[in-house]
């Protein structure tokens, strides 16, 4: 999840990140110096006797202090997404060079470490960033890997192995993270879909009433019209055809607004398709299309909502046809998918659909035609899953696509 999106809720949540963590560390960092530097050596063996007298001494302390300096600046000019990076790199750069005088051409112990450093690591799930994560990590880990080799020690180990340790840990929390916010976003982005198609569905519900009234009357004086004016049959028949258009436009919103219930009952599937074929033929012999229909073995009946396979099957069946603007060929396959299931495949020579127009397909109101609703494939869709069956689609681009429908012979309540 990055911040760069410029998102002002996003940026916000940054902000409020970047000054939690700026409280914590440096809380942190001087309640451990001083624990370390002070009462420590007091009442123990433990802590640094003379902290000012070695590394960058008194210095240590304005320049951690520049780092928040800056870091505010940086949050003013609300460049707050820089901030954990400037300030990471800050303290590593600072942190590195006070060890390297502290130890560098001594005979002293390298003995090093302080609790903020694992303050950056148990903080950076917080800002929710596989980025920050991993330089986070690497930045310390890298740290001590160079402490050792400039000054040829091995005790960089222990702070390595706990760093990577703790690291683990932060990884794991990091995940569940983004798994809780992808998890939330997805439950916000459907029920703001279902909110989106409740109000278009009542609004649709309303037009399509209204609508169909005139239409059927608009298409009857039309029909009159054609069989009174035979001398003008070039134009009657495109009308009727845009009417039907219309119509079948009318019928999804209607559907998208109240789903009919489905009244199953024993039907023959190939029925079915015969009667889609005879709606279907008369546009695919304009389009030069021919439709080929197979059947391999003896069917049995099919428990299903006859009417809506069969506003299914003339839905695939249109966009097959479109696909095929030059001609071609449909191929229609009816057969047995297992003892309990019917398959239909209906296989076109068009010219293919992409792998995110398949992911988009069902989406409402999404689609690639100029003049398409998106509502098609998305009833579609809603009817097979609610005889329980399965669609998928099979497509190349430039060689075709293949949608095949899969429904249980009878309907398991």
């Amino acid at each position: 999840m990055e911040i760069s999106s410029k998102s002002p809720k996003l940026i916000y949540e940054e902000k409020k990140a970047i000054k939690l963590f700026l409280w914590l560390f440096y809380f942190l960092f001087f309640l451990y110096d001083l624990a370390w530097n002070v009462i420590l050596p007091r009442y123990t063996d433990y802590g640094e006797l003379e902290p000012l007298n070695s590394g960058l001494g008194i210095w240590l302390y304005p320049l951690v202090l520049i780092l928040l300096l800056v870091s505010m600046y940086l949050i003013k000019k609300n460049d707050s997404y820089k901030v954990k990076y400037f300030f990471l790199f800050g303290y590593i750069l600072i942190d590195l060079v006070d060890n390297l005088l502290r130890y560098y051409g001594t005979s002293r112990t390298f003995a090093s470490g302080s609790v903020v450093e694992l303050l950056f690591l148990i903080f950076s799930p917080v800002f929710v960033n596989k980025i920050y994560f991993w330089t986070t990590s690497l930045g310390i880990v890298v740290k001590y890997i160079l402490l050792g080799l400039i000054l040829s020690t091995a005790n960089v180990l222990p702070p390595i192995i706990i760093s990577t340790a703790i690291s683990a840990i932060a990884y794991i929390i990091l995940i569940r993270f983004y798994s809780y916010i992808n998890s939330l976003t997805n439950v916000h982005e459907e029920l703001r879909q279902k909110e989106k198609l409740a109000v278009i569905g009542q609004m649709a519900t309303v037009i399509g009433h209204e609508i169909r009234n005139p239409l059927a009357a608009l298409k009857g004086f039309t029909q009159l019209q054609f069989e009174n004016n035979l001398q003008t049959k070039d134009y009657y028949p495109i009308m009727i055809q845009e009417i039907d258009r219309i119509n079948v436009i009318v019928d999804d919103l209607m559907y998208l607004g109240k789903p009919r219930r489905i009244q199953f009952e024993k039907t023959s599937m190939e029925e079915i398709i015969d009667y889609t074929l005879s709606i279907m033929r008369q546009q695919a012999k304009v389009n030069g299309i021919k439709i080929e229909k197979t059947v391999t073995e003896p069917l049995p009946l099919i428990e299903c909502g006859e009417k809506q396979l069969k506003q299914v099957f003339i839905n695939l069946l249109k966009n097959a046809i479109e696909a095929m603007p030059n001609g071609g060929l449909i191929r229609i396959q009816i057969k047995m998918a297992d003892k309990e299931k019917l398959l239909v495949a209906v296989e076109d020579e068009g010219c293919g659909i992409t792998d995110e127009t398949v992911q988009n397909l069902g989406t409402p109101f999404y689609s690639t035609k100029e003049n398409g609703t998106g509502l098609g494939f998305y009833i579609t869709k809603q009817i097979i899953e609610e005889h329980k069956g399965e669609i998928k689609i099979a497509t190349k681009l430039g060689k075709g696509t293949t949608v095949e429908v899969e429904l249980p012979l009878i309907q398991k309540y």
